[in-house]
């Protein structure tokens, strides 16, 4: 990363509050600009893993279907063509669900899904989980199903449940849009039948977690992380001077220090850390360090996604991104989260490493 001349003093992230109106909220309803242009033809399956061709014919199958006139209960009534060859008499499930690790593709192929929906983009829906459950904050949840109602499909990237109260708000929400004939399709790290596991007393909710599993057929893609599949490891983190120079003569870059940046993100909804992120060209940050403390580490996650979705690279000093947290994190319930957040770190490392 290089420019000439000495520009401008750098943005910083931790001047910003962004505030997004709920009206926005519901027009940003689609994949971010990373997938913007994805379709099931530019994912390239793993020839050693059968699982990643099979979903992608899936998921044609599940795009065509929601094009199929209605049959029997009405709109409802639509299924999954693949999975009525196997299981003619079973009832068909309304949604998706892409279970996997991370790195495998899963949300190239539930954004191609999106652009492949038979569907004016007004009438199909994408989003975090995250994003899901602050339109519903925003809304209010009686306004919420009303508008996804008016969706074909809605399709939820990251899907997972941190509390009691996402649980029942899910799956009330979920239940009602299946019912005004919505089409479902979600990525997860986690298996339906186990959303919650580790993180709270997910047997309170068994109902509720059942519940949702049961909107879903589960497409299993199995596979190593693409993003480092037969690359080099992540780049030594540069000098903090040379972060600093960096920041100054790259346009539109913005140069925060981690832990200042940490203690801001925690004033800010992690809804809105996309417009945090809105029109910065590159993420300058020093002083990276480990994160000790749980609810910091869920938020960094987040700010990562958003940085991975918008093709943001990030140029840091400090530790490298692979020892952000802790083992005992990396051995806990919000492993895969963690294990995701370094991956995509990573990747944002050597594009700045390299452009």
């Amino acid at each position: 990363m290089s420019a000439a001349a000495p520009l401008a003093a750098p943005l910083s992230l931790c001047d910003r509050v962004p505030d997004v109106p709920a009206e926005r909220l519901v027009a940003e309803l689609a994949p971010p600009p990373r997938f913007d242009a994805v379709r099931f033809d530019t994912y390239v399956p793993d020839p050693g893993q059968p699982s990643q061709r099979e979903a992608v014919e899936a998921l044609r199958g599940f795009a065509a279907g929601l094009g199929a006139p209605a049959r029997g209960g009405g709109r409802a009534g639509r299924g999954l063509p693949w999975r009525r060859r196997r299981a003619a008499a079973a009832p068909a499930r309304r949604g998706v669900y892409l279970d996997g690790g991370y790195g495998v593709g899963k949300t190239h192929l539930l954004a191609s899904l999106w652009h492949a929906a038979p569907a004016p983009p007004a009438r199909k829906a994408f989003c975090t989980f995250v994003e899901l459950t602050n339109l519903a904050g925003a809304l209010g949840f009686a306004r919420t199903v009303q508008t996804l109602s008016e969706h074909r499909l809605l399709c939820i990237d990251e899907f997972e449940l941190d509390d009691p109260g996402d649980t029942v708000l899910v799956s009330s929400l979920l239940s009602r849009l299946v019912e005004a004939g919505v089409a479902l399709a979600a990525t997860s790290n986690t298996l339906p039948g186990r959303l919650g596991e580790g993180r709270f007393a997910a047997a309170d909710f068994l109902r509720e977690i059942q519940g949702l599993a049961a909107h879903f057929t589960t497409l299993r893609i199995d596979g190593e992380d693409y993003r480092h599949r037969g690359l080099p490891e992540a780049p030594e983190p540069p000098p903090e001077e040379d972060v600093t120079a960096a920041a100054h003569r790259l346009p539109g870059a913005s140069l925060d220090s981690f832990p200042a940046l940490l203690t801001h993100l925690s004033r800010v909804h992690p809804s809105r850390y996309g417009a945090l992120c809105e029109g910065v060209a590159a993420v300058c940050l020093t002083g990276v360090e480990p994160v000790r403390d749980q609810a910091t580490a869920l938020r960094l996650v987040v700010l990562a996604d958003r940085l991975y979705d918008r093709e943001i690279p990030v140029l840091a000093s400090g530790v490298p991104f692979d020892r952000l947290f802790s083992e005992d994190m990396l051995r806990g319930g919000y492993r895969k989260k963690y294990y995701r957040a370094i991956s995509r770190l990573t990747a944002l490392a050597r594009e700045a490493a390299t452009g």
